[in-house]
């Protein structure tokens, strides 16, 4: 299948959270302080770029993330809004790379690239599987 006649680069989504309680550096265990956590922004990029191509896959199919990498620039502090965008730079067979960037409502907290790869999801699972 030829996943490039359905995927092209500039595709882009956005997805919103706000910081609350229940994704700070000290529930997550990656810091002691009450502001977002990196392992938040990051769960929240990565399902960014997970919006932007898998509704447009066909059935059966899906993507995973294969690789980050990340800059946190800056802390958010309880109560403010986070918005994550993704826009999808390449596409090589199954191979797909975003650059991924969040902000909060003073600026830019993150930045990155995000690498996720197309499966069929019935033998990605069975591979998962096999491995018990």
């Amino acid at each position: 299948m030829n996943f490039s006649d359905i995927l092209k680069p500039g595709l882009s989504a956005e997805k919103t959270d706000t910081v609350s309680d229940k994704n700070t550096a000290r529930v997550f265990g990656s810091g002691t302080l009450d502001v977002y956590s990196t392992p938040s922004m990051i769960g929240l990029m990565e399902g960014t770029a997970l919006s932007a191509v898998d509704p447009l896959l066909p059935p059966g199919w899906s993507s995973v993330g294969t690789e980050l990498n990340i800059k946190h620039l800056s802390a958010t502090p309880l109560g403010m809004k986070i918005r994550a965008k993704a826009e999808l730079l390449s596409i090589d067979g199954k191979a797909l790379v975003f650059k991924v960037e969040a902000f909060d409502e003073a600026g830019k907290i993150g930045e990155g690239t995000h690498n996720r790869f197309i499966v069929e999801i019935t033998k990605f699972l069975a591979r998962t599987e096999a491995k018990k």
